[in-house]
C-alpha cells in the first residue's frame, strides 16, 4: 500500500520503539496483519498514548512508510478493561493473540478472524474473576474456533485412521480413544493388537464429547476442572505442532491459570 489509508484494527502486541514511540502489531479487518509505529505514544500527553495499549480497537488513519507504516490518527471503538484486572484472563488473551499473529495474513482482509478474536475477548472478559475452569474452557474453544477458521482444526468427529465416526460410549467406564497431533486428531483404539500399549494421549468419553462440542457457537455445560485442563493442553500442543515451534506465551498459561 502507498499513501494514506484507513483501517479498523485491534492491537495484538505492543513494544517500545526508540525514545518515545511504540511499535504495534495490529490485526485489521481490511488489510490483515500490519505493523505500525505510533509516534510519541509513550508520552503521557500524546493523543496516541491511550490508543496504543493492548487489545484496543481503533479506527485508524495510517500513512505508508518505506519500512514501517505510521499511525497518524486513531479513534477508539472498543476496549476490554476487565482483562487488565485479572492476570489469568490477560494471559489467556495474550496467548490467543500470539496464535492470531501466527496465522493472520497481511495485505488481505481478515474480517472473520477479527470477529472471532474480538468475540472471544468479550467472552473471556465477562467471566467471573479467577474462575479457572470457565477460563480454560473458553480458552480451549477460542483456540479451536481459530484453528477451524484457518483450516487446521484437529479431527475429533471421526477417526484419523479409519474415518469411522467416533461416538463417546458413556456406558463403558474404561472407554477411550487416542489422540495423535502428528496424525491430525483422534483415533479409535479398535485397531490395536492385544497387549499393544495405548497411545501417549487418550481421551475418555467425557473428554471426547467436550472436545467434539468445541466447534459449536457456544460452550457446553461447564464440567469439573480436569477435563478442560487436559483439553486445553492437548490443543496447545497440537497448535504448536502445526506451527512447528513453541508459543512463547504458552509458558505462562500453566503458572497463571491455576
Amino acid at each position: 500500500m502507498s499513501g494514506t489509508y484507513k483501517a479498523t484494527g485491534i492491537n495484538l502486541k505492543t513494544m517500545p520503539l526508540g525514545e518515545a514511540d511504540r511499535l504495534l502489531t495490529v490485526l485489521t479487518k481490511e488489510h490483515g496483519l500490519v505493523k505500525l509505529v505510533a509516534p510519541g505514544a509513550r508520552k503521557q500527553k500524546n493523543s496516541l498514548s491511550p490508543r496504543s495499549g493492548l487489545f484496543i480497537v481503533n479506527d485508524l488513519l495510517i500513512v505508508s512508510g518505506r519500512s514501517l507504516d505510521k499511525m497518524i490518527q486513531a479513534e477508539t471503538q472498543e476496549v476490554y478493561p476487565g482483562l487488565s484486572k485479572d492476570l489469568g484472563k490477560l494471559t489467556a488473551c495474550q496467548y490467543l493473540a500470539e496464535i492470531v499473529i501466527s496465522y493472520a495474513l497481511s495485505d488481505q482482509p481478515q474480517e472473520q478472524l477479527f470477529a472471532i478474536f474480538t468475540e472471544h475477548l468479550r467472552r473471556i472478559e465477562a467471566l467471573p474473576p479467577r474462575a479457572t475452569t470457565p477460563l480454560l474452557a473458553h480458552l480451549a474453544q477460542a483456540v479451536f474456533h481459530i484453528l477451524v477458521l484457518v483450516g487446521l482444526s484437529p479431527q475429533v468427529q471421526t477417526c484419523c485412521l479409519t474415518q469411522a465416526m467416533l461416538t463417546p460410549d458413556f456406558s463403558q467406564t474404561d472407554w477411550l480413544v487416542g489422540f495423535n497431533p502428528q496424525l491430525g486428531g483422534a483415533l479409535s483404539l479398535g485397531h490395536l493388537e492385544l497387549g499393544e500399549p495405548l497411545p501417549a494421549i487418550t481421551l475418555t468419553a467425557l473428554e471426547l464429547s467436550l472436545f467434539q462440542q468445541l466447534a459449536q457457537p457456544l460452550l457446553p455445560q461447564i464440567f469439573p476442572d480436569a477435563p478442560w485442563r487436559k483439553i486445553e493442553r492437548i490443543l496447545r500442543d497440537y497448535t504448536q505442532y502445526q506451527l512447528g515451534r513453541s508459543l512463547q506465551s504458552a509458558n505462562f498459561v500453566d503458572t497463571l491459570i491455576t
